[in-house]
Parts: C-alpha cells; sequence; structure tokens
C-alpha cells in the first residue's frame, strides 16, 4: 500500500525530465566550450585566486575535460544547485498541504502521519534518480562527441556518491516542511541553509583557524571534481552522509507525528 507515494513519484517524473534536460543542454555548452579554450592557459589563471575559491569552484585539472567539468557542471550545479532544489521541493511538501488545508483530508485516510511522510520524501527519489542517469549518459556521450576521454568509472561514482549528498539536502527541506506551516518559509528556511552549509565548507572552511567547521557541512563529504579526475573517494564519507540522512528523516518524522496540527 504505498499509494501516496506512486501519486507523489507520477507528479515529478515532468519536473525531473525537464531538470534533466536543462542540465544536460548546459553540459553540452560546457563541453563545447572546453573545445574552444586553452585549458592549460585557463588552469594557470584559476591557481591565482584564493585558496576558498579554488575550493569552490573545485578546480582540480581544469586543463582535462574531467576536471573542466567538475570545475564547471559538478561542483556547482549537481553541488549547490541541486541540492537546493531538492531542499526547495522538500520544504513545501507537508507545509504546503498544511497551508492549503490538504492535509486534513490526506490523513482522514487510513495513514499515520509518518508513513504518509515517508511516502511523500520517497518520491523524491525520482528527480534524483532520474537526473542522475540521464545527465551521467548524456555527459558521457557528449565527451565521447567531442573525442576527448573520460573514465567511465569515475562518471558513475560521481553520480552515484552524490545521491547521499542528495537525500541529505531533501532531508533538511523536510526537516523544515514539518516545522512550519508556511511553504514559502519552509522552502525559503530550506535553501538558506544549505547554502549557507555550501559556504562554510567552501569558504569558511578552508581557513587553518576554522578548519574545524567544515565537518558540519554535507559537501565535505561529497567531492564531484576530486571524482571525475582522480576516481578517489571515502566510503566513511558516504556513510556519514546515510547516517545524517537517515537522523534528520527520523527527527522529521518524530517532530510530524506530535505537531499540532
Amino acid at each position: 500500500m504505498v499509494e501516496t507515494a506512486r501519486y507523489e513519484a507520477g507528479r515529478r517524473v515532468r519536473g525531473a525530465v525537464l531538470l534533466s534536460v536543462g542540465i544536460s543542454l548546459y553540459a553540452a555548452f560546457i563541453v563545447w566550450y572546453f573545445t574552444v579554450l586553452d585549458g592549460v592557459a585557463i588552469e594557470e589563471l584559476f591557481e591565482e585566486l584564493p585558496p576558498a575559491m579554488q575550493d569552490a569552484f573545485g578546480a582540480e585539472s581544469l586543463s582535462t575535460i574531467g576536471g573542466f567539468l567538475g570545475a564547471e557542471v559538478y561542483s556547482f550545479i549537481w553541488v549547490l544547485g541541486l541540492g537546493l532544489y531538492l531542499a526547495y521541493v522538500a520544504g513545501g511538501m507537508i507545509a504546503g498541504d498544511v497551508e492549503n488545508d490538504r492535509l486534513d483530508l490526506l490523513l482522514s485516510f487510513p495513514i499515520s502521519r509518518r508513513r504518509l511522510l515517508f511516502e511523500k520524501f520517497a518520491s523524491l527519489l525520482v528527480p534524483i534518480v532520474v537526473v542522475n542517469v540521464v545527465v551521467g549518459c548524456a555527459v558521457y556521450l557528449l565527451v565521447e562527441a567531442i573525442d576527448e576521454s573520460i573514465e567511465l568509472t569515475h562518471l558513475a561514482l560521481t553520480h552515484a556518491l552524490s545521491i547521499p549528498y542528495l537525500l541529505v539536502c531533501a532531508a533538511i527541506g523536510t526537516v523544515f516542511s514539518v516545522l512550519v506551516s508556511r511553504a514559502a518559509i519552509a522552502e525559503r528556511g530550506a535553501i538558506g541553509l544549505v547554502f549557507v552549509l555550501f559556504l562554510v565548507e567552501s569558504a569558511i572552511g578552508s581557513a587553518e583557524e576554522y578548519d574545524w567547521i567544515q565537518y558540519i557541512s554535507p559537501t565535505h563529504y561529497y567531492d564531484p571534481a576530486t571524482l571525475l579526475v582522480e576516481g578517489s573517494y571515502e566510503l566513511i564519507d558516504s556513510a556519514i552522509l546515510l547516517l545524517s540522512f537517515l537522523a534528520l528523516l527520523l527527527l522529521a518524522g518524530i517532530v510530524f507525528d506530535r505537531r499540532d496540527i
């Protein structure tokens, strides 16, 4: 009995497809742009930037197509853009139903609050999976089309290991969604926190005296630029993200159960 999950997932298919097409088109532009630029000159330019900006751009071997994609697509569009999108969508998930008086109708069916929340959250797997599969395939084909090469294993790892990170972003939005009754407030709060956490890792955490603060940011545990170029990763980082996701989702369930609506 997962009617709610199926219904909500069906509503997200169109948005997931449009998002996938949009990111793929941007990736196509970046791949084309790589063919008309001097990669070595770009790398030298990035080396002159402050360390904090280098970390924010994920500037790893920009003279290679993998490093260029890591900096121009994955370090911002994927980590920040897609993270903000999922936090925003999740933020309006419950708060929107409360604000529009739909939640009372949903809870009139024989379904617990926590199950309703979890099934709604499960529908977010649609954009997460669809975007990863479509964009991953598109990037590989685009790179092949310009007679460049990118390690398929590295690309697959970059997309697969982004899932725990994206789940954390969605879970942050879910917590905000059960805390407030207005969708706009929950959505803004969720994207604000995800953005701040991104800045904590890319800017503040790069300073030696504050390097400890980077450990509270989920972006610290997912580095797409390094994955694309070197294929190196730590399973403990993905485990930390998965545990954080489960803890946030459980917290959202507890708050939603106890909340007076």
